[in-house]
């Protein structure tokens, strides 16, 4: 490991001001993707910022109609809080399904939006990787890439974004919200993101000392029926190769009103399916045409490898028992 400082601000215009005079300083709080990167060379800032004593980045507030999380907040706390699993339910089984109890209990969610791919060739220093070194090489393009994405890649990186959380609270119609050099601003959460095109290395919208404070998301009907649905090879302490993010609000009959689809585990960014909206309004869950239409929408443009062409049977299945999972709660309850 290259030696580096460690410094603990206790104020944000402190740990602003830090990273404006480090550039290549990175902000800590969990740790929990940033430590091992930094074991494992990929990363090596010369400065930590310990951002865990900043004041109100912790809090988890609900107003009549918003959900307000801050960046501070651990995942394991908003999985639990009751305004979280009532009103978006689907955010709170994004995060019981991410990682351990243990990592959960460390891990902040602004950590948890930018954690970085799971791809060997990235945290493997003897590969050609064009995310870790623009320009050597994407050595998943025909080497080992059953994890990997089949939406949204590019000639140059086929590495896939490998969080639960975002994709949730990119279904949920969520923003992010970051302070910085140039003072506060907010970005919507499904183009928190950058799809690689050709530059793989650029991965969010978060600039030069530029720290997430925070994400919120408005509440009604839709957050409170959703529904986070993650397939993996083992049922713990896995990445997902499909995870569906699903929100709907019905009328009495069950038909959809209104809805919201994203997927993981496909794609480089969490892949918002803007279409579903216009394709589920007006239908039921269990209509087989209406599904397919969905379904294709959703993998329109998926260019598989060798590897990972499986993802794509696996992803039909995975859309229609969400939204069957949610059809179902409904019915429940309205019953």
């Amino acid at each position: 490991m290259q030696p580096f400082g460690y410094v603990e601000p206790r104020t944000s215009d402190e740990a602003l001001r830090l990273a404006r005079e480090h550039p290549d300083a990175r902000f800590l709080a969990g740790g929990t993707t940033l430590v091992d990167l930094m074991k494992s060379g990929v990363m090596q800032p010369t400065l930590l910022i310990d951002v865990n004593r900043l004041p109100g980045l912790d809090a988890i507030g609900l107003t009549e109609d918003a959900l307000a999380i801050g960046a501070l907040a651990r995942m394991s706390d908003v999985a639990s809080h009751p305004g979280v699993r009532e009103q978006a339910p689907g955010l709170s089984e994004s995060l019981l399904v991410a990682a351990s109890g243990q990592l959960r209990n460390m891990a902040s969610i602004g950590g948890n939006l930018l954690q970085r791919t799971r791809c060997v060739y990235f945290r493997d220093r003897h590969f050609p990787c064009n995310k870790r070194v623009p320009g050597t090489g994407c050595s998943a393009i025909g080497g080992e890439n059953r994890n990997l994405a089949v939406l949204g890649t590019s000639e140059h990186c086929i590495a896939n974004y490998p969080g639960d959380f975002a994709v949730m609270l990119a279904a949920l119609d969520g923003v992010v919200h970051l302070d910085g050099p140039s003072g506060a601003r907010s970005v919507v959460a499904a183009g928190f993101h950058y799809l690689p095109g050709g530059t793989p290395e650029i991965e969010t919208v978060v600039g030069a000392g530029e720290i997430v404070t925070g994400v919120t998301l408005p509440t009604g009907p839709l957050s409170r029926w959703s529904h986070y649905l993650k397939v993996r090879d083992r049922s713990s302490y896995e990445y997902a190769s499909v995870s569906v993010a699903v929100a709907a609000e019905f009328a009495g009959d069950g038909t959809i009103l209104d809805a919201r689809l994203a997927l993981g585990g496909l794609a480089a960014v969490p892949w918002r399916v803007t279409p579903a909206a216009a394709l589920l309004a007006g239908r039921r869950p269990d209509d087989a045409r209406t599904l397919a239409r969905l379904v294709e929408a959703a993998l329109d443009g998926a260019r598989p490898q060798t590897g990972n062409a499986y993802k794509l049977p696996q992803a039909r299945a995975a859309i229609g028992r969400a939204l069957r999972t949610l059809a179902d709660r409904h019915a429940e309850v309205r019953t």
